[in-house]
């Protein structure tokens, strides 16, 4: 009962936040172009990944607020459901959000999440890509998208997400971004 009141709390209260949030923190994540941080994170499996282990790939690297809420649960099911799609596109995609890896074992099971869900619960990633954010004392990933790509270079950053539509754009971007850098 208390972590469903929680979890409600929290929802009410990323509900309204202004839009100017996302446009203050940007500034502090990494540019297109820039290396993209290395972190070291455990997925809802306990199995721990870094940005290094997907070097030569495409990774989407998407940050979510929480686990269960209504956008973050719409987000992980499209790309969900374009996983075959962003795989054949040559991309990996990880899910990043403050959850420890419990959490994401019941939320990966529970939606059929067939790539990782990284836990950032030291916060320590989500600093380092400029989306963390808090507000009346609760701390949380802002919903914020980079694509990465195979040399470990920012190729694209998505400071202001649409849970629906993420997927569509990152795999629109990439088709272009390969076209244009010829593979």
């Amino acid at each position: 009962m208390r972590r469903l009141l929680s979890l409600l709390l929290l929802v009410l209260l990323i509900a309204p936040l202004p839009l100017f949030a996302a446009d203050a923190a940007a500034a502090g994540a990494p540019q297109d172009g820039q290396a993209a941080p290395d972190f070291k994170l455990q997925d809802q499996h306990g199995k721990w990944h870094t940005l290094a282990d997907h070097k030569g790939q495409w990774v989407v690297l998407y940050f979510y607020p929480k686990d269960f809420t209504p956008g973050c649960t719409t987000e992980v099911c499209t790309f969900r459901d374009d996983i075959i799609a962003l795989h054949k596109a040559g991309a990996e995609v990880l899910g990043v959000s403050l959850d420890d890896v419990a959490s994401h074992a019941k939320f990966a099971e529970k939606y059929h999440v067939p790539f990782p869900l990284l836990s950032d619960n030291t916060q320590v990633t989500a600093k380092a890509y400029g989306v963390l954010t808090s507000h009346m004392g609760m701390s949380y990933a802002r919903r914020e998208t980079f694509l990465i790509d195979p040399q470990g270079l920012i190729a694209k950053h998505y400071p202001d997400v649409d849970p629906k539509e993420n997927s569509r754009q990152v795999l629109a971007d990439l088709a272009a971004l390969k076209q244009r850098s010829g593979g």
